[in-house]
């Protein structure tokens, strides 16, 4: 079903008028600017959060130039990560020819924060599923070899901290690439020294970590991680994600055999046991690389983005938050960016709209998290090709149409 702009108007009418009288009074009789916070998070494959955020705020202004926005565009680790964090600081981007995931060299690029002494990187920037075409995903062979030279960069810079974002990755190396990068060297039992890929994985017999870079081990690094995924099993990077990097039924059990000696020999190297760390599987085993070799912590992507765009500050003093996602259903109340946000709009009692494109299956979860509200975008039956051309235009009209309702609601 899909509700149109004029539903939406009635709905924020009755929120408003029934719900948040005290809060428009309070505005009515006031002096007070009006301040609406817009945090959303990407819609995925169509508008990056900061895309999204701008049209939500064209129409918030068209319906009123003296309204305050305050944007700060939302992702959870994976695509438009540093451009969110950076957006959200006043930061910097910069660009870097790195390895990428067949040691090809490619253009990627990192952030540094609004504090100068913080980076964010996104992995998918040097090892993403998107810079390799379908026929050439392959986990035995790609690697997250230029990630690690990312790293390099942001601490010749002299970054003290790295905010490293895991999603999207065409990896399955469990982070090998990396440390190699950092110095790290891999030898099997005849003592050759092993190249990149995850094929290599198997072959680990010793680790040698006299090279490394031991500047890393003074760096505070936190990895944005959604996932639980141990690094092997049933459950592991290998077999739930292998599938969508390219790996056949016949190379996922000896992708998988591969992580778990990788695993086993950095424990009897290391003496870090990565085995049943949640999160360690994330990107192909990234995650647990980066515990290993750079003493990496794993946090969730949306409390990473409430610390470093210091929301509690900002929200307490809103009127009215808006965030939304590509698709809200049942998953969104597990934690998702709309649900992340509203917990702590709900502590200042400030009302939260959930602006989505798209409202699926137990969207109605999210009501028991904090959002008072949810709607989507779409206007009327379409197909999915012209509900994602003109999400952006449709973003600023159900923007538009809320807003104007509040800014007459405060006349009344």
């Amino acid at each position: 079903m899909f509700l149109t702009v004029q539903y939406v108007i009635c709905t924020v009418l009755q929120y408003f008028v029934v719900v948040k009288r005290n809060l428009l009074i309070d505005i009515i009789s006031g002096d007070m600017v009006m301040i609406i916070v817009v945090a959303p998070d990407s819609f995925k494959g169509n508008l990056t959060a900061v895309q999204v955020a701008d049209y939500i705020e064209k129409g918030i202004k068209q319906a009123g130039e003296d309204i305050q926005v305050i944007k700060i565009p939302v992702a959870d680790g994976g695509e438009g990560t540093v451009e969110a964090l950076v957006t959200a600081t006043s930061g910097r981007i910069y660009k870097k020819t790195v390895s990428g995931p067949l040691m090809g060299r490619i253009e990627a690029f990192y952030g540094i924060l609004g504090d100068g002494e913080t980076a964010i990187i996104e992995m998918a920037a040097a090892a993403g599923l998107n810079l390799l075409a379908e026929n050439k995903r392959n986990p035995l062979e790609t690697t997250t070899y230029g990630v690690g030279e990312l790293i390099l960069e942001v601490i010749e810079y002299g970054c003290k901290n790295i905010v490293l974002g895991i999603g999207g990755s065409c990896t399955n190396d469990g982070g090998m690439g990396m440390a190699q990068a950092l110095g790290v060297r891999f030898f099997s039992k005849e003592g050759r020294l092993l190249s990149q890929g995850g094929k290599h994985l198997k072959d680990v017999y010793s680790i040698d970590v006299s090279g490394m870079d031991m500047r890393i081990r003074e760096i505070k690094i936190v990895v944005a991680c959604d996932v639980n995924n141990p690094m092997y099993g049933p459950n592991g990077a290998t077999y739930i994600y292998g599938p969508q990097k390219g790996a056949t039924s016949e190379t996922l059990a000896y992708l998988d055999d591969g992580m778990m000696n990788y695993t086993e020999r950095i424990k009897d190297s290391l003496g870090i046991d990565m085995a049943d760390i949640p999160g360690s599987g994330a990107a192909g085993g990234l995650g647990g690389g980066l515990i290993a070799f750079a003493g990496a912590l794993l946090q969730p992507g949306i409390d990473i983005v409430i610390q470093h765009s210091k929301f509690d500050d900002i929200i307490k003093g809103a009127d009215l938050l808006i965030t939304g996602e590509g698709k809200t259903d049942y998953q969104t109340a597990f934690g998702k960016v709309p649900v992340g946000l509203s917990c702590i709009a709900s502590k200042y009692g400030v009302p939260v709209i959930c602006l989505s494109g798209g409202l699926g299956e137990g969207y109605e979860n999210i009501y028991e998290h904090g959002i008072d509200a949810a709607f989507s975008t779409i206007t009327d039956a379409m197909p999915l090709h012209e509900a994602m051309g003109r999400s952006g235009s449709m973003l600023t009209q159900a923007a538009y149409a809320i807003t104007r309702l509040v800014r007459k609601i405060k006349y009344m």
